[in-house]
């Protein structure tokens, strides 16, 4: 089996067309399978009112569809905010938006270049069926972004599989938290399996852990192999070039590493690094993307900048 995760964004309504309505919080997931290969498509249901299923979509995500059928403030920016994010994006233009009008809208952004189509349903479903996930070596790293109780189970955690591969009953590190814990089962697409690879998305029992003590953006990793911390450093760092706040030393807003999205203060900002202080430890992998964004923005996107993150 492979599995590949899509976020659709930019348009309701063209995610609920491509899969079988599956988990829905403040996103909603579709799913889709054929011959063995799992789709799963990610929709930021609560977006533009709010601003995290956005960049949680994104987060989760192998690949990304932006769908244009008008250039409104809330497309403007979903398109601000996917240009920071290195995923590999389609844009699917609507019969109401001009190629000029287009090309304007992307211009100087790494999406210039993208690939487009027309908005053509089955199409669309075609091209996103053939998309796979290569193997990523190293040590199993599974982020987490739903929990729920099951009577007779216990604690199930769903996320998908970003590297190595995850077994049924090795003993894993809840990162941020010191909780080891164990994989007593894996299900694919509710299917028991022994083990699971990249990109695929798993539903997991987990022994020694309580649903009140797992959150979304936790990771089930080998200890030692990520780190966790508060005090974090960014290089390489990319601001957003339509953010209109003023951010330096001292500037609180927050930031999203992965699935988790905290709080923060800038300690200090100079040329391509900034140094950050979150309210709560996160997880990260050295190189990690962060995310700042500002919920108090007052007109303009809500993403204000990129950062690779490095241990200090």
């Amino acid at each position: 089996m492979s599995g590949v995760t899509v976020a659709v964004v930019g348009s309701s309504g063209i995610a609920s067309q491509l899969g079988k309505r599956g988990t829905q919080s403040d996103l909603t997931l579709f799913d889709s399978t054929h011959d063995g290969h799992h789709t799963t498509v990610v929709e930021p249901s609560q977006f533009p009112e709010k601003f995290v299923p956005l960049l949680s979509a994104l987060a989760m995500a192998d690949r990304c569809v932006l769908v244009v059928e008008t250039l409104t403030r809330p497309v403007a920016e979903t398109i601000a905010t996917v240009e920071l994010f290195e995923l590999p994006t389609t844009i699917v233009a609507g019969a109401a938006v001009g190629t000029e009008e287009l090309d304007r809208a992307l211009r100087g952004s790494r999406l210039e270049s993208a690939s487009r189509l027309p908005l053509d349903v089955p199409k669309l479903r075609e091209t996103i069926e053939a998309w796979r996930v290569g193997p990523v070596p190293g040590p199993v790293a599974v982020p987490l972004d739903h929990v729920f109780p099951v009577k007779g189970v216990g604690t199930v955690a769903l996320g998908v599989v970003r590297s190595g591969t995850l077994r049924s009953h090795e003993q894993l590190r809840l990162w941020p938290t010191d909780k080891i814990v164990e994989i007593r089962s894996i299900q694919v697409h509710d299917v028991d399996v022994r083990e699971a690879q990249t990109g695929e998305r798993v539903g997991v029992a987990l022994k020694g852990v309580e649903v009140d003590q797992v959150e979304r953006g936790q990771v089930l990793a080998d200890a030692g192999s990520l780190h966790a911390g508060t005090d974090l450093t960014g290089v390489n760092l990319a601001p957003c070039r339509y953010y209109k706040g003023d951010w330096g030393t001292g500037s609180r807003m927050s930031v999203a590493i992965g699935l988790q999205n905290v709080p923060v203060v800038i300690d200090e900002r100079s040329g391509a690094g900034v140094r950050i202080t979150t309210d709560r430890p996160v997880v990260y992998r050295t190189g990690q993307p962060a995310y700042l964004f500002d919920l108090n923005a007052g007109g303009g996107p809500r993403i204000v900048a990129r950062a690779e993150l490095a241990v200090a």
